[in-house]
């Protein structure tokens, strides 16, 4: 998607975005054959429930039908949220993964798999589980030390509320 047409449909949808409680994570415009594919990424602090992606497209299928911000060809409009396995890109991000388990690839020092506990502006505090017996200990990682970063889908960890119940 050209730059152009990437700026204008972010302008055009953000508003409608953040009337829902929102943020809008990413826009993709790719082809499926003879149609294109446009495909909206947003989510929130308590995460985007099938519902609102669902109300917030028909919002968005309205808006775009009042525009001429698609062109003349077909296209199919897909609102979702980020996959588990998204790229941690943005402070929220990072926030919004406090508790869960991530694989940070870091510039200097390779990869780390830990817990985060907190952040902050500068960067997070991690609890790196411990080896072969090994008490869990503490780290501090800065945003400038991370390369890439991802949260580590867990199978057998219990949800907060699990916990607390």
């Amino acid at each position: 998607m050209s730059t152009t047409q990437s700026e204008r449909l972010r302008g055009l949808l953000e508003p409608l975005v953040s009337a829902a409680d929102l943020d809008l994570e990413e826009i993709e415009v790719s082809r499926a054959g003879k149609r294109r594919m446009l495909r909206i990424i947003v989510d929130s602090d308590e995460g985007a429930t099938l519902d609102a992606c669902a109300e917030l497209s028909r919002v968005i299928s309205q808006r775009l039908d009042e525009t001429d911000a698609m062109g003349e060809d077909e296209y199919v409009l897909e609102v979702s949220s980020p996959g588990a396995d998204r790229p941690l890109t943005e402070h929220r991000h990072y926030v919004r993964a406090t508790g869960r388990l991530v694989k940070l690839q870091l510039h200097e020092s390779g990869e780390l798999v830990a817990r985060i506990l907190t952040v902050d502006d500068e960067g997070l505090d991690l609890e790196v589980p411990g080896v072969k017996g090994r008490r869990p200990t503490a780290r501090r990682v800065t945003f400038a030390e991370i390369a890439k970063a991802r949260v580590e889908i867990e199978f057998n960890r219990k949800d907060k509320k699990e916990e607390e119940a």
